[in-house]
C-alpha cells in the first residue's frame, strides 16, 4: 500500500487521558515524523499537532483510537506523497 503524508491535530480536553494517548502514540511512533504540544492555559486543555508518513490505513488506526478516548478530538489530513514520485 502507498504511503501518504498527513497531519493530525488533538485537542485534548480530559488531563485524566494523557497517559492512554501517549500509549497510542508509541504505538504508532513509526509513523510519526513530528510532533508539538502547546498548552492552551485559559482553558485548561491542550493541543498536540503530529506530522505523519504513512498509509491510510496505519493513519486511520493511529487516529481512530485516538478519537476513541474520551476528552480527547482528532482532525487528520493525508496527501498523496508525491515525493517518492516526482523530482523537485
Amino acid at each position: 500500500m502507498e504511503k501518504r503524508i498527513g497531519t493530525a491535530i488533538i485537542l485534548i480536553l480530559d488531563k485524566e487521558v494523557v497517559q492512554a494517548l501517549n500509549r497510542i502514540l508509541s504505538q504508532h511512533g513509526e509513523i510519526i515524523i513530528g510532533r508539538q504540544g502547546i498548552p492552551l492555559r485559559d482553558t485548561h486543555a491542550s493541543i498536540i499537532s503530529l506530522v505523519l508518513e504513512g498509509t491510510t490505513d496505519e493513519i486511520g488506526s493511529l487516529t481512530g483510537q485516538l478519537g476513541r478516548l474520551h476528552g480527547v478530538e482528532v482532525k487528520s489530513v493525508v496527501l498523496k506523497n508525491r515525493l517518492n514520485h516526482e523530482k523537485m
